[in-house]
């Protein structure tokens, strides 16, 4: 039932935290890291990605609780983000928006097993 919404999610999140990747580093990244890169605006102006996510998953009848984590991991994402060199390791690490798709997807997934069972 959700699996249209699902496979979206994981390509935004793949697009904005894991998408690339530089040849011989086993690390990837996505937009959110390479914009972030800018001083002082590039954090906040990803964390619009939190709020896209927010939104979606508000669309989506995600718990509130839920979307309180989905809150707080895109905060720590924008405010360590803005220690310059640290915060932008920091971001490649932290995948902000790919945990707060996965709690989008563990909620679905959740819901739609709630309805096979009754």
């Amino acid at each position: 039932m959700y699996q249209k919404e699902i496979e979206d999610l994981k390509t935004l999140a793949s697009w904005l935290d894991t998408r690339f990747s530089i040849p011989g580093i086993p690390i990837n990244f996505g937009i959110d890291a390479l914009i972030g890169l800018i001083l002082g605006i590039g954090d906040t102006f990803t964390f619009t990605s939190t709020l896209y996510l927010i939104a979606k998953a508000h669309k989506l009848n995600v718990p509130l609780h839920t979307k309180l984590m989905m809150v707080w991991n895109g905060f720590i994402d924008w405010l360590i983000g803005l220690i310059p060199f640290f915060g932008d390791l920091f971001d490649v690490a932290w995948k902000s928006n790919k945990r707060n798709v996965d709690l989008i997807i563990a909620h679905l997934e959740k819901e739609q097993d709630k309805k096979i069972i009754l």
